[in-house]
C-alpha cells in the first residue's frame, strides 16, 4: 500500500518544482514532459501532444468497460510574483497564481495511489490540460480527438479555493461557474489641443461616460433574478498631458449563467456605445466574443461525488450559490456528464490571480484523496 506521508512529501516536491518553472498556455513543454515521465514511472500508459501540449494517461484495472476521466490544468499566468519564497518563479513575469501547479501535483499523486493500490474496476483517464486560463485548452484537446482516442463516460475536476480551510470540500449541482464574454469598444473622434476642446471631437469625456453607463446594464436592464457582471478592466487613449485624445479603447469582460443573459448584455452594450457616440459626434465599434461557457454540474454526479468526498474530507458540503469565475472544464461537459468541485486552500490564502498567491501544500493530500475516492466510487471494484 502507498505510504501517504512519503507521498505527501513527494507531491510537495513536485508542486514546488512546477511552481519554480511556470509556463504560459500552450507553452507547457517542460511541465508536460515532467507529467508524462512521472506517469510512466507509475506504469501508466501515456500519450503526449494532445491538443498541442496536453497529456493523457490511461490506467486500466479489472474487467469493466466503463471509463471516467480526472482532469487537471497545467498553465501559469502572466503575473509578476511577489515575495521571496524558496520555490518562487524562476521566470520573471510568469507565475502559478491560480494553483495549477497544485492541481497537477494532486492528480499525479492520485495516479500513483491508483496505479499502486488499485481498488477500482474500469479505466481511468488522467487528463492534464494546457491553456485553461486562455479558455482554449479544453477545446484544443477535444479538437485533437480526445473523446475518440481516449473515450470516457464522465469527467471530474478539482480547483483550490482560497478562504476555505484545508480539508474543506464543496460542489454544487447545476450551475457552479459562469460564462465569460470579453469586449473591446473603440471610440474614434478628432483629437486636439487641451486648451481648445471645441476645435475637435475628443473621446475622453464620452469614454468616461460610457464606462459609467455600462454599469446600468446589470443594475437597470437585467432582471434582478438573473446573475450578471459587467467589468471594465482597461481604458487607453492616444492623448497626452496637453493633448485631447482622438482615439480610445475600452476593454473588459462580462459574466453570466444563461445564453439569454449574455445576448442581452451584448445588445445593451452596443446600444449604449452607439448612443454615446451619436451624442458626442464620434464613431464607436464594439467587438464582443464568448470565451467561456457556463459550467453546469450533473446533479446526480454532484451528489455522488459529495458522498465520495465526505469520508476523506474534514468538511464536505453542497455550495448554495454559483461562482462568477469561469472554467473551460465546461467544454468537456458538452460531450459527457461531469462534476467540478473545490478544495480549501486555507483561510489565510491570498486570492487567486494575486501576485501574493501560493498553493497550500497541506491541501495536496486532500485533493489527491478526493480524486481517488471519486474513482473508487464511480468504478467500484467487484
Amino acid at each position: 500500500m502507498t505510504d501517504h506521508d512519503a507521498l505527501h512529501e513527494e507531491m510537495t516536491g513536485w508542486r514546488r518544482d512546477l511552481h519554480r518553472h511556470p509556463e504560459f498556455g500552450f507553452e507547457e513543454t517542460r511541465t508536460a514532459a515532467f507529467v508524462a515521465d512521472t506517469l510512466r514511472s507509475f506504469g501508466i500508459e501515456v500519450a503526449t501532444g494532445v491538443g498541442d501540449t496536453g497529456v493523457v494517461g490511461t490506467l486500466k484495472r479489472g474487467k469493466s468497460n466503463r471509463a471516467i476521466a480526472l482532469r487537471a490544468d497545467m498553465d501559469a499566468l502572466r503575473i509578476m510574483e511577489s515575495g521571496s519564497r524558496d520555490h518562487g518563479s524562476d521566470t520573471p513575469g510568469t507565475m502559478h497564481a491560480c494553483g495549477h501547479d497544485g492541481h497537477t501535483a494532486m492528480l499525479l499523486g492520485a495516479a500513483k495511489i491508483l496505479a499502486h493500490d488499485g481498488g477500482f474496476d474500469g479505466t481511468v483517464r488522467f487528463i492534464f490540460q494546457p491553456a485553461e486560463e486562455w479558455g482554449r485548452g479544453a477545446q484544443a484537446m477535444l479538437d485533437d480527438g480526445l473523446m475518440e482516442r481516449f473515450p470516457f463516460d464522465e469527467i471530474h475536476g478539482l480547483h483550490n479555493l482560497p478562504g476555505k480551510p484545508v480539508g474543506h470540500f464543496e460542489t454544487k449541482p447545476g450551475a457552479i461557474m459562469s460564462a465569460e464574454d470579453i469586449f473591446e469598444i473603440t471610440l474614434t473622434g478628432q483629437g486636439g489641443h487641451a486648451a481648445r476642446p471645441h476645435d475637435g471631437r475628443e473621446v475622453m469625456v464620452p469614454a468616461c461616460a460610457l464606462v459609467l453607463e455600462l454599469q446600468t446594464i446589470v443594475s437597470r436592464r437585467l432582471s434582478p433574478t438573473d446573475i450578471g457582471v459587467v467589468s471594465v478592466t482597461e481604458l487607453t487613449t492616444d492623448g497626452t498631458r496637453n493633448a485631447l485624445p482622438g482615439h480610445a479603447r475600452i476593454l473588459g469582460d462580462a459574466r453570466s449563467f444563461r445564453p439569454e443573459v449574455s445576448a442581452q448584455i451584448e445588445a445593451e452594450m452596443r446600444r449604449i456605445a452607439d448612443g454615446i457616440a451619436s451624442l458626442h459626434g464620434i464613431g464607436a465599434t464594439v467587438s464582443y466574443s464568448r470565451e467561456f461557457v457556463p459550467l453546469q454540474n450533473d446533479p446526480e454526479l454532484a451528489a455522488d461525488i459529495l458522498a465520495a468526498a465526505g469520508p476523506v474530507s474534514e468538511t464536505a458540503v453542497l455550495a448554495t450559490e454559483p461562482m462568477t469565475g469561469s472554467e473551460d472544464f465546461a467544454r468537456f461537459l458538452a460531450h459527457v456528464p461531469g462534476c467540478f468541485s473545490f478544495v480549501g486552500n486555507g483561510e489565510a490564502s491570498a486570492p487567486l490571480h494575486s501576485p501574493d498567491y501560493d498553493f497550500n501544500d497541506a491541501a495536496l493530500v486532500h485533493g489527491a484523496a478526493v480524486h481517488v475516492a471519486t474513482v473508487r466510487r464511480r468504478l467500484p471494484a467487484e
